[in-house]
């Protein structure tokens, strides 16, 4: 017999599925972001985009590596093996194809972020409290 599963619908009016959205989001881009800087090894990247977004974002290795394994089918990053103190660990690097990502990420997250500051002179609190258009 065939095991079906269910699925709930996201609660679209909760802060946090908003929060993991974006976090997640953020946080692919910090990713590339961070390997256009240089090379490094999943830790120094999750601590990289901690430190460049301030705490914002603060990727688990639950979610560092999954990206990573998806840039690298991708052929956005490489992969190479090193050894330290005879611990073995993967260095990524970004690719030509990586840095052409990055650079239409970068224009992509101007654009909504251009788009979320001008909303917020038309759409706030007081607007639609005062015009009804939210309800």
């Amino acid at each position: 017999m065939a095991r079906t599963t269910t699925r709930t619908a996201p609660d679209l009016t909760s802060r946090s599925y908003w929060n993991g959205t974006i976090k997640m989001s953020l946080s692919k881009f910090f990713i590339l972001c961070v390997l256009h800087q240089r090379p490094m090894h999943g830790y120094d990247i999750a601590r990289a985009v901690e430190r460049t977004t301030n705490g914002c974002c603060s990727p688990a290795e639950g979610t560092i590596y999954p990206v990573l394994r998806e840039f690298e089918e991708g052929g956005y990053v490489t992969s190479e093996a090193e050894v330290v103190s005879g611990r073995e660990r993967k260095v990524y690097t970004l690719t030509d194809r990586g840095r052409a990502a990055f650079r239409v990420a970068v224009e992509a997250w101007m654009e909504v972020t251009r788009v979320l500051v001008d909303s917020e002179r038309v759409v706030t609190p007081e607007v639609c409290r005062d015009t009804g258009c939210c309800g």
